[in-house]
């Protein structure tokens, strides 16, 4: 057991998507290995306190979602043991299996029909249409690639497995002295292992993903999954000789892939590299998997290291945070652990499972997609304050290269001009279908636009503001604006609406009424399209989306429960998603800021969710209360709500397995389908509790329980581009780093007691609650109290 306290068009278009990809990118991803140039060892010691986070065991895990993680966004592998064998599966973050789903075209491929059939009791013939597609068919689908295995049952007991999460490589030792390491390469398309003193040769063997099989898995769904044979691929094609074994896979409509592995041998040691390759018909050629390893066998394996360990140093090195919990504080730097590992500019975006696709023999669950109801929006909360605005921008380039199919998408379905997003869809932007008030749902680009917005905001960066942040926030606004109609009183509405996942996909799911979670998005949205035209000069569209914003109703609000699904119904059951407050967290149109009437209905509306009880909720649903509690500064329910998640949610490994691992009564959901978006959410909250800036303030340890007296972090992001280092010691603010990368005027809630220092402004005042710093940019402003005695 792991030493760990979490115990636990279509391919046409997608040659596009993956040619804007691909020129965006400056190296891929994968893995390596080190050996350092002065030594005979695989690894370099590790000397800084990650040390205390690295996943420690004496055995490998026997299951796939419990193995040692490795990735580069674009390349993965889980390290476990199989039938006696060390066995690395293997994955690439673009294969996919890309086969259409006829029914999404024709006349009845309307969101008016679907209006229609519902209001005339037929819906039963939509759930046929877009529903049960998803369930029945097995395309299209994320798909795994293959794996590495190699005998270990002659090297004896094996006496420790580690992963050092502060160079992303994983050690194996066994008794009898026989070392092994295995890394994927930072930013290079290379994994690499080394074996040390095994005294033979351990050949390493190629298992592809069983696609030939005729088992039947039986009775089966998208959350377990059908076994990969239903597929219908063809046999792979395997070469070998005596030192190096490449594998061909040929999917659907001319799409195929490459693994090859080389490998060398001296007297003491034995290593190799491998790597995988795709290829779309029309897209640009990637290269091949068999001239990687060859470039990079010849280059070596210490050049490889070194190169990644630099990468990981400076991945460390952007922010940190020291908190008195060890269990969450180890939590927060395996999730960025995962994050640095599955988030890239140039690479597809976090999927469900990312780069460590199902190693089970079937297809992953939900299809590994991306889901945009909930789970790639959660995915990326760590990203801003957490000073990895680089590592978010993958997930924006692919949104905005694939905005044609999402074009083409809310023009046939929707009927409007602008943009939505389909909530499932495949690596091209496809939708998949699914229950579709969320899978369909009419307001799925405005959560998205979100993440641009705070790019934006996290970065000021003005050429993005120009060029991605408000056209994508006006073209939602278009969709909105046009898909509208007015009501008897004069106000606009959906013509259908739902609560993601209120009443799962039954009839009863949609709503003649706009939602709080719909309606939450669209006052956001034209608030926010509004504020970016007003911030570039464009006064005139400024005037109109804020004059479209204000012809929409209120947010229901009960007076004993606080916000509601729809008006006139309260939420009223234990539910995991908690749509109905997004406009809590993370939209924060309503904050403990804004006085005593929205202090009242943050309250009311967490009190109520908390009254229901927490039966039909899953691991995220913590960690999405983690992030609302610490908005709602309770610090003491932020943390537990975490720590909660932590110790109950995550397999061995601190993979988010979405149910109750261990019966102590928080969910009665006890499954395991691994998904991350609980993982970085977390993250996310912990980072909430600790810096806000969100209502144009900075707020330093907002949301911190009485007991945390001694904390620090260092190079937190607030927005308006500022990196902010504080540190608190006996429950005093001692010593504050502000460094401006625009510079321009920050707002800091004046968190000393008394008497402080500053140096390094322009210029300053204090004001109320708040001191006003004028910065220059690049020039680290010091705010410290005077010395105590």
């Amino acid at each position: 057991m792991f030493t760990t306290t979490t115990q636990k068009t279509h391919i046409l278009r997608l040659s596009s998507v993956l040619s804007n990809m691909i020129a965006s990118r400056v190296g891929l991803i994968v893995v390596y290995f080190l050996i350092l140039a002065t030594s005979n060892s695989c690894r370099q010691s590790p000397s800084c306190h990650l040390q205390d986070y690295d996943l420690v065991s004496d055995s490998l895990a026997s299951r796939w979602d419990e193995a040692i993680p490795l990735g580069n966004g674009m390349l993965g592998a889980l390290l476990w043991q199989s039938d006696g064998k060390l066995r690395i599966s293997l994955d690439r973050a673009d294969l996919w299996d890309l086969r259409p789903i006829e029914n999404f075209s024709g006349e009845k491929w309307k969101f008016s029909w679907v209006h229609d059939q519902w209001k005339n009791n037929n819906y039963g013939e939509v759930q046929k249409l877009f529903d049960q597609p998803y369930e029945v068919n097995p395309g299209p689908t994320k798909i795994p690639a293959g794996a590495i295995e190699f005998d270990i049952s002659s090297l004896g007991k094996i006496k420790s497995v580690r992963l050092s999460v502060y160079d992303a490589l994983c050690e194996i030792t066994w008794e009898s002295g026989v070392k092994f390491c295995s890394f994927i390469h930072a930013t290079e398309p290379i994994g690499w292992y080394w074996f040390e003193g095994t005294g033979q040769s351990i050949r390493p063997e190629l298992e592809p993903p069983p696609y030939k099989s005729l088992t039947d898995s039986g009775e089966w769904n998208s959350v377990s999954g059908n076994n990969l044979g239903s597929l219908g691929y063809d046999k792979g094609r395997i070469r070998e000789n005596e030192a190096n074994i490449t594998y061909e896979q040929d999917g659907w409509g001319g799409f195929s892939y490459m693994i090859a592995i080389q490998w060398q041998r001296s007297a003491k040691t034995q290593y190799g590299c491998w790597s995988i390759s795709s290829s779309y018909p029309g897209s640009e050629e990637n290269k091949n998997a068999s001239d990687i390893t060859d470039s990079h066998l010849q280059s070596g394996y210490h050049n490889d290291y070194s190169t990644h360990k630099k990468w990981w140093g400076d991945f460390w090195g952007q922010s940190s945070i020291i908190i008195p919990d060890s269990v969450l504080q180890r939590q927060w730097y395996l999730e960025m652990y995962k994050f640095g590992s599955t988030a890239r500019q140039g690479s597809p975006p976090i999927s469900l499972q990312a780069v460590w696709t199902a190693d089970n023999g079937n297809i992953p669950p939900w299809k590994g997609d991306f889901h945009h109801d909930l789970n790639t929006q959660l995915s990326y909360w760590p990203a801003y304050s957490s000073n990895h605005l680089d590592l978010e921008k993958g997930f924006l380039d692919w949104l905005w290269s694939c905005k044609p199919a999402f074009r083409k998408y809310t023009q046939e379905y929707f009927g409007t001009n602008g943009l939505n997003v389909p909530g499932v869809s495949t690596l091209a932007g496809e939708p998949m279908g699914g229950w579709i008030q969320y899978s369909f749902g009419p307001t799925v680009s405005a959560w998205l636009a979100q993440h641009f917005y705070l790019h934006w905001r996290y970065s000021k960066d003005e050429e993005f503001l120009e060029k991605r942040a408000y056209p994508w926030l006006h073209d939602v606004a278009v969709h909105l604006d046009e898909l509208s109609v007015k009501n008897s009183n004069g106000k606009r509405k959906l013509p259908l609406s739902s609560s993601p996942e209120i009443f799962d996909n039954s009839p009863q799911a949609w709503f003649d009424q706009t939602s709080n979670f719909d309606l939450s998005l669209i006052h956001w949205t034209f608030a926010k399209a509004a504020e970016l035209a007003e911030e570039l000069g464009y006064s005139a569209d400024a005037a109109k989306w804020d004059s479209i914003g204000k012809e929409w109703p209120d947010l229901a609000v009960d007076e004993e429960t606080g916000l509601m699904v729809v008006p006139g119904m309260p939420f009223t059951e234990s539910h995991r998603h908690f749509s109905h407050l997004m406009a809590i967290h993370p939209l924060g149109l309503i904050d403990v800021s804004q006085g005593e009437t929205s202090r009242d209905i943050v309250s009311k509306s967490i009190n109520n969710l908390l009254d229901h009880g927490t039966a039909a909720w899953v691991g995220y649903s913590y960690s999405w209360l983690g992030n609302i509690q610490a908005r709602a500064l309770d610090g003491e329910g932020a943390a537990n709500s975490l720590r909660i998640f932590a110790e109950n949610f995550c397999s061995i490994n601190s993979f988010h397995v979405n149910g109750e691992q261990y019966n102590r009564g928080y969910s009665s959901f006890k499954y395991r389908p691994f998904t991350l978006e609980g993982n970085f959410a977390f993250a996310a909250g912990l980072q909430e509790m600790l810096l806000q800036s969100h209502i144009g303030k900075v707020v330093l340890f907002p949301a911190i329980p009485a007991s945390w007296v001694d904390i620090r972090f260092t190079k937190l992001r607030a927005e308006g581009g500022f990196l902010i280092s504080a540190e608190m010691k006996e429950g005093n603010i001692e010593k504050i780093e502000i460094s401006p990368e625009r510079g321009g005027k920050i707002i800091l809630k004046n968190p000393f007691k008394g008497e402080f220092k500053i140096s390094g402004e322009k210029s300053f005042y204090i004001e109320d609650d708040s001191i006003i710093i004028e910065t220059l940019q690049g020039q680290k402003v010091s705010l410290t109290t005077p010395l105590r005695f």
